[in-house]
């Protein structure tokens, strides 16, 4: 299969997650990545966790987001190095950062310059609050744009406190989106900047509290029964079985009384008392969940086209026929011959997989090829 992007070439200044996961999907789609690397360190997160999380030499987190990238070392304050990259500029089509404002300004990399070398680049950089304001100059770092940002008040309940999501979800959305940007901009057929900032891809991803939040200035009640989110009504969350635990959507409260036999939930006749009383029939739900096992509800649940589903680990996931069925898995190789299994991209085209063999580059691997190449 021709990838769509086959054919066309970035240049890779970013490190750590942001940037590299805008460039890990653009290789999926078949561009070709030349990654730069400081050339003593590397990547940061070549070595960000202790040994025992690593694959090979370097961390499962770098092996992950740097598959199928070739890598070049290379000193930005250096003159030939500089000079090297600027070759490589003029016949690239993407180029992609993620330092702090100003820092490619310092280096000479900035999008004028590389648009007087190459007056067609697409140049695409990630920030963490913008390139203007009180806040630019602040380290783009996951969990501070989470916490800056409102979201850590929308998961769990009241009583919880601010509660972060256990993934690093601004950076991979801020990275999704700047891929959004690119393919725009791929239109346009002339140079573009492109920029996202960390902190607007979590106020796009609120988009639907902060409506509301904007018309009339209320907090946001997350509820604190079997918290879920915040603007849905009883019976939406997570509800402990006997066994483990199972996931109840949206659905009718009485309903559900009758499927499940019990009894309390038949008063609640009228809609707007699932969201006004959703803690005292989520209580309700709960108690009565408890009695039988995971099985037991889901057997009655799902034949009536409830929305539910039990809540999965990763052992049992992985295990499941559901999951196997997906074909998510795909085993990659380094040049030296260490292989893995990590994900594959998630987009199909014509009912076919985006796979691919290569594994994350040694740190330099390719930067005697790629010299050559470009002088």
């Amino acid at each position: 299969m021709i990838k769509p992007l086959e054919g066309l070439t970035v240049l890779d200044f970013s490190q750590f997650l942001s940037g590299p996961s805008a460039t890990l999907r653009l290789a999926d789609l078949g561009a070709r990545i030349i990654k730069i690397e400081h050339f003593e360190k590397g990547d940061i997160t070549r070595n960000i966790y202790a040994p025992h999380l690593n694959i090979g030499d370097n961390s499962a987190f770098f092996q992950a987001i740097n598959r199928g990238k070739e890598s070049l070392c290379a000193d930005l304050k250096n003159a030939n190095d500089i000079e090297l990259i600027k070759k490589i500029a003029a016949k690239v089509d993407i180029v992609v950062s993620n330092f702090r404002p100003g820092v490619m300004d310092r280096l000479g990399l900035n999008f004028e310059n590389f648009k007087a070398i190459n007056p067609k680049v697409i140049y695409a950089e990630i920030n963490g609050y913008g390139s203007e304001g009180p806040w630019r100059d602040k380290p783009g770092q996951d969990l501070l744009l989470q916490a800056v940002s409102g979201a850590t008040y929308l998961t769990g309940g009241n009583s919880d406190g601010p509660t972060p999501m256990g993934l690093a979800i601004a950076d991979n959305l801020a990275g999704a989106q700047l891929v959004q940007g690119i393919l725009a901009a791929l239109m346009a057929d002339e140079a573009m900047h492109v920029e996202v900032s960390m902190l607007e891809a979590m106020l796009d991803f609120q988009f639907e509290p902060l409506t509301l939040y904007y018309q009339d200035g209320e907090a946001i009640d997350r509820g604190d029964q079997n918290a879920a989110h915040a603007l849905v009504a009883a019976p939406y969350g997570l509800y402990k079985t006997q066994d483990g635990y199972i996931a109840l959507a949206m659905g009718a409260i009485p309903i559900l009384g009758k499927l499940l036999d019990c009894d309390p939930l038949l008063s609640y006749e009228d809609p707007a008392s699932w969201f006004a009383k959703r803690d005292e029939i989520k209580l309700i739900i709960a108690s009565h969940l408890s009695t039988q096992t995971s099985r037991h509800w889901l057997s009655i649940l799902e034949p009536a086209d409830i929305w539910c589903a039990e809540v999965l680990d990763w052992k049992r996931l992985i295990a499941h026929e559901g999951f196997k069925a997906l074909n998510m898995l795909q085993t990659v190789s380094s040049s030296d011959g260490d292989t893995y299994q990590t994900t594959r991209c998630p987009i199909r085209f014509d009912d076919q997989l985006l796979t691919s063999i290569k594994g994350a580059p040694k740190l330099g691997e390719h930067t005697p090829f790629i010299t050559e190449e470009f002088q």
